[in-house]
């Protein structure tokens, strides 16, 4: 039924609390998900969502409506991927370089989602992504970055919304990544709430 729990009787899901729960709470959330102050507005106010799936189109097509510098702000707010502790010291050395290299040839942190990346292939993954987007132009790796902090914003919901049998696992920038979103206030008339 709709409105029904999956919860325990009469506990709201994770998601019935996001979409009743106050503005505020939901765009501290979203911010924690994608630092863009647009997007969060955005899906906040459009609640409520009737299931994850909506929730997660309508958040790709306000991803997509970010402006160039809208775009810019939330990929330099991007914290740089944290390697296992026990990844070896070698290649945290390759990945510090690679990550300097990356960041003063496009000026933000390197973005990547493994989503379905076994956990034993998740290092050689990151370090040969890395590597081969080093060689992209500017225009070609914005893109390929957008899609990428789109996919994370969706797995950074789909952990803050603790999804039970989530399919989407992050790594890098993961969805666990600790996150100090502040959170924005929700316009006065509705109206002026951003497209």
């Amino acid at each position: 039924m709709p409105g029904q729990s999956r919860g325990t009787p009469g506990t709201p899901s994770a998601l019935e609390r996001f979409n009743t729960g106050p503005a505020e709470d939901a765009e501290r959330l979203l911010l924690a998900c994608l630092r863009s102050p647009r997007w969060a507005l955005r899906l906040s106010g459009h609640r409520p969502y009737p299931d994850l799936p909506s929730l997660f189109a309508a958040s790709d097509e306000a991803a997509y409506d970010l402006s160039p510098k809208e775009l810019t702000e939330a990929l330099t707010a991007e914290p740089r991927p944290v390697l296992p502790e026990d990844t070896y010291s070698a290649a945290h050395t390759a990945l510090t370089a690679a990550h300097t290299a990356y960041e003063s040839t496009f000026g933000h942190a390197f973005v990547i989602s493994l989503d379905g990346v076994p956990e034993e292939e998740i290092l050689d993954r990151f370090l040969e992504s890395i590597r081969s987007r080093l060689a992209n132009d500017p225009d070609e790796e914005r893109a390929v970055a957008a899609d990428h902090l789109r996919h994370l914003a969706k797995e950074r919901l789909l952990t803050s919304l603790g999804a039970p049998n989530a399919p989407l696992r992050g790594a890098g920038n993961c969805a666990t990544s600790p996150r100090d979103a502040t959170p924005v206030t929700q316009p006065d008339n509705p109206s002026r709430m951003p497209p």
